[in-house]
């Protein structure tokens, strides 16, 4: 135990064995649905499920264990929700190019990384994004996996609709349970719905148990609203369940990426946008979960991130290499730290779980989705609270960091977010004579966000 703390600096960081393993178990219960999620995304595009199950958990399992060992940081990484969606949009099957190609274009776009960060660009942007927008990111991301574990829950509902708002509509909806949009519309679920109810007891658990300061308050939080569900039938328990069960895995694709295909189609433009993307969404998660654990200093600045930064740039080709769309750092990383994870055996832990969910893939579907939402959602208030660290009196301060964190949720971005954040602060700043308060790298920055939602976007 004595090496373990010492190689973790564990009474450094404030934190023993026991809170950095259940750390590592919280942040593992609830990103453990992109093991199952993943596959049924990437499957449009003619992988087949199991291939990308198994790369799914071996990426997430080793990358993860890396992180922890190399930098220290209690940072869990898998393939990114929103990437595997833009990946499976540029490798549709019958439309897209073929996935092999686009698993090409990732691999590339991890390479840039590694080389972005060996020469210290992306440590760079740590010391170049002002205090007010890390902070803002910090909320952001608070508000994004609130948005996430609403969704999962059903307490949030999202439709597509064509109908303006209108008096009728709004009187028939008493002006409150629905938002209604010219193309969507927010509602509440429904009360009939046993996952909602299922979420809302769980939610009402788990805020009981922080508002009393229990120890691993989410992780039993978790596992109680687990069991919960077993009576409710939300919690579905296979006749034929086995704790311990080898997935089949055929066709698995490994190494089957097609990197001189992706060269040979000139597809530099999807290469950008992975880039582009993985870029301010890896950005923002590292330094909003690091900031919430204590772990940037007054500065802004955090010694551990440089070695994250090359940790996540090569599990971005690893994950390709593997069969899986792009590996980044994952918000919900923030559970753990809410659980007290503030060192690299919180990722060893959780990315020894991902490498076990090869054995118990069957215990891992269990879980529902409204059993980990309320962790989702309390993890969103206890980020929120940066907001508080945000100079408002200063409008070029201010300003772009309200926009980093609204943008997040609204477009569900954590990038468009960032975004925004980068773009106002810089015109803000130049308009109001204080332009040598920015950063030369936020210049940069500037026209890079110019050139992609001008230039490439559709």
């Amino acid at each position: 135990m004595d090496s373990i703390s010492k190689f973790f600096k564990l009474q450094e960081n404030k934190t023993t064995v026991r809170t950095e393993i259940i750390a590592g178990i919280t942040t593992f219960m609830t990103m453990a649905y992109i093991l199952f999620l993943n596959p049924n995304i990437l499957a449009s595009t003619g992988m087949d499920k199991n291939a990308v199950f198994f790369a799914t958990a071996i990426s997430a399992g080793f990358v993860t264990i890396a992180m922890g060992l190399v930098a220290n940081f209690p940072i869990a990484l898998a393939p990114g929700m929103g990437l595997n969606a833009l990946f499976a949009t540029v490798a549709l099957a019958g439309i897209g190019m073929p996935w092999r190609v686009a698993l090409g274009a990732v691999f590339i776009s991890g390479i840039i990384f590694i080389i972005l960060t060996i020469t210290r660009i992306r440590q760079i942007l740590v010391i170049a994004v002002p205090n007010s927008l890390k902070r803002a990111i910090t909320v952001g991301i608070g508000l994004f996996i609130t948005i996430i574990g609403l969704k999962l829950s059903e307490i949030m509902v999202v439709g597509t609709s064509l109908i303006p708002p209108t008096l009728e509509a709004v009187g028939k909806s008493g002006g409150l349970a629905t938002l209604k949009f010219f193309e969507w519309n927010i509602g509440l679920g429904s009360f009939h719905n046993p996952a909602m109810l299922l979420c809302l007891i769980g939610l009402t658990i788990t805020a009981i148990m922080m508002a009393r300061h229990i120890k691993g308050s989410l992780l039993i939080g978790i596992v109680v609203t687990t069991l919960i569900g077993i009576p409710m039938g939300v919690t579905m328990v296979p006749k034929d369940f086995a704790f311990f069960a080898l997935p089949d895995f055929h066709n698995l694709a490994v190494g089957e990426l097609d990197i001189r295909g992706a060269l040979n189609m000139g597809i530099w433009t999807v290469v950008f946008t992975f880039t582009f993307v993985e870029l301010f969404d890896t950005f923002g998660t590292l330094v909003g979960t690091a900031n919430k654990a204590g772990l940037i200093d007054k500065d802004g600045n955090s010694p551990r991130i440089g070695k994250a930064m090359l940790v996540d740039a090569i599990g971005v080709s690893f994950g390709a290499l593997m069969g899986t769309s792009t590996v980044t750092a994952y918000v919900e990383s923030a559970a753990g730290i809410g659980e007290g994870g503030r060192t690299g055996l919180t990722a060893i832990t959780t990315g020894v779980l991902f490498l076990l969910a090869l054995l118990i893939a069957p215990l891992a579907t269990m879980i529902p989705s409204a059993a980990t939402a309320p962790a989702l959602i309390i993890v969103g208030v206890l980020m929120a609270s940066s907001v508080l660290d945000i100079d408002f009196n200063d409008f070029t301060e201010g300003f772009p960091a309200f926009m980093t964190f609204v943008l997040m949720p609204f477009t569900y971005s954590i990038a468009n977010g960032i975004a925004g954040g980068i773009f106002f602060y810089t015109i803000l700043k130049v308009a109001s004579g204080k332009a040598k308060q920015v950063h030369w790298m936020m210049y940069i920055l500037f026209a890079l966000v110019v050139i992609r939602y001008i230039f490439l976007s559709e």
